[in-house]
């Protein structure tokens, strides 16, 4: 399942499950994040500070204090994944979207770049059924594939200093959802009034989580 690990730093180690980006690697990074989650959520697995899941990568920080890289290399190598996977923690969600053009502020010339008339485009991102990658950039901010490769498209040349929260944007194969007011370099299509990261919430505070399926449901301004 893992292809080798190495150590990242005197307090942490990557595990490394292959260089592509598909959901069949991805899957087998996140039962073993479920794993290592479900027991340090007992009680157990103390010594672990921080479990960190990427697209093909999975890190694990640990306190030096108490463990060394050789016991929890064992440990991962070792740990009990039966039960852990994917489809047994699997959610599926439903986002609102608005695609009018004071949310959509890049799908006019997407459309133009892309050489698909604005409907289709809009059609093809409603139809997908994303998975979720990982989370990262920032709290709450889920990485989603996988886009038509008609859709597929570069990141703007000039990124902007300030994207709206709740702004839905696509680029390459992947949509994201930007979950506060930041800067960023996507192609905004749409918007949603989703709220991906709520402070209030100490023990689950990150709506989505790796391996969640997303779809898009097309409302009016009035409902975002």
């Amino acid at each position: 399942m893992i292809k080798k690990i190495s150590n990242i730093s005197d307090q942490g180690i990557i595990c490394d499950f292959g260089d592509e980006v598909n959901k069949e690697i991805n899957k087998k990074v996140i039962t073993l994040f479920n794993s290592l989650r479900k027991e340090k959520n007992k009680g157990k697995l103390d010594e672990i500070l921080n479990i960190v899941p990427s697209y093909n990568k999975l890190a694990v920080q640990f306190d030096l204090r108490k463990t060394n890289s050789k016991k929890i290399k064992d440990l991962v190598l070792n740990i009990n994944t039966k039960n852990n996977e994917l489809t047994a923690n699997v959610k599926k969600w439903i986002f609102p979207i608005c695609y009018d053009d004071e949310f959509a502020l890049d799908l006019k010339d997407l459309s133009k770049n892309l050489k698909i008339v604005r409907e289709e485009l809009i059609e093809e991102h409603l139809k997908t059924e994303f998975y979720t990658y990982m989370i990262g950039f920032m709290p709450g901010h889920p990485y989603m594939g996988d886009l038509d490769k008609k859709l597929f498209s570069s990141r703007l040349k000039t990124p902007r200093i300030k994207v709206p929260a709740g702004s839905v944007a696509i680029a390459e194969k992947f949509c994201i959802v930007y979950p506060y007011e930041s800067p960023g370099g996507w192609n905004i299509i749409g918007r949603t009034n989703i709220k991906l990261f709520d402070t209030k919430n100490p023990i689950n505070p990150c709506l989505l989580n790796p391996g969640d399926v997303v779809s898009f449901k097309r409302v009016n301004k009035k409902e975002i």
